[in-house]
């Protein structure tokens, strides 16, 4: 005879083991990468949730932070905290959008629902450039100052692996590569120089 909860364990469908995953990104001098966004995207891992506050301040005639990642659905605030008006903008595939002239301390909002990069603008200040990067993967992050990053709890099988920074001389500033997470994990460099 079988147990119901022994027959409902078998009904289950076998759960991939989750492993941490480390990517290191060196630039085409061979130098870590700081800044990059590093995508890891795994076939039938949920979308994350966009939960929480995302702003792109505009302060000091410069979008901060430079680079935003956020989830697709995110509503992002751009407030202006400089003395100046700004009127922000972008042109980009996944986004594009016209935020008028506004001044300090007020704040307009836009809702990214595509992926993709999405470069910004200021009408009046042709030297401010900023990103969101709009992602479908919970697994996307930045490198720090040694061209790392690390995702905890991938899990285990085939995935692909993806670099954006603005300085990548590439279709869409990318590269991407497929790769294989073991049970145990990843640790991996990309270098884009070739």
């Amino acid at each position: 005879m079988i147990r119901p909860a022994v027959l409902f364990a078998a009904c289950l469908p076998a759960m991939a083991a989750a492993a941490p995953v480390s990517v290191t990104v060196r630039g085409v001098d061979g130098a870590p990468l700081p800044g990059a966004v590093v995508t890891l995207e795994v076939p039938g891992a949920a979308a994350p949730n966009p939960n929480g506050t995302y702003t792109v301040e505009q302060r000091d005639i410069q979008f901060q932070p430079h680079v935003a990642i956020v989830p697709v659905g995110a509503t992002v605030a751009f407030p202006n905290r400089d003395k100046v008006r700004h009127h922000v903008y972008s042109f980009s595939k996944p986004k594009k959008f016209d935020l008028k002239l506004y001044g300090r301390e007020d704040t307009r909002s836009v809702t990214f629902d595509q992926p993709g990069v999405v470069a910004l603008g200021c009408n009046i200040h042709d030297s401010m450039s900023g990103f969101v990067f709009v992602t479908a993967t919970p697994f996307a992050a930045q490198t720090d100052a040694a061209g790392r990053v690390t995702f905890a709890g991938v899990p285990a099988g085939g995935a692909t692996l993806r670099v954006w920074h603005p300085s990548i001389r590439a279709a869409g500033n990318s590269l991407s590569q497929p790769t294989q997470v073991a049970a145990t994990g990843l640790s991996t460099t990309l270098s884009l120089h070739r």
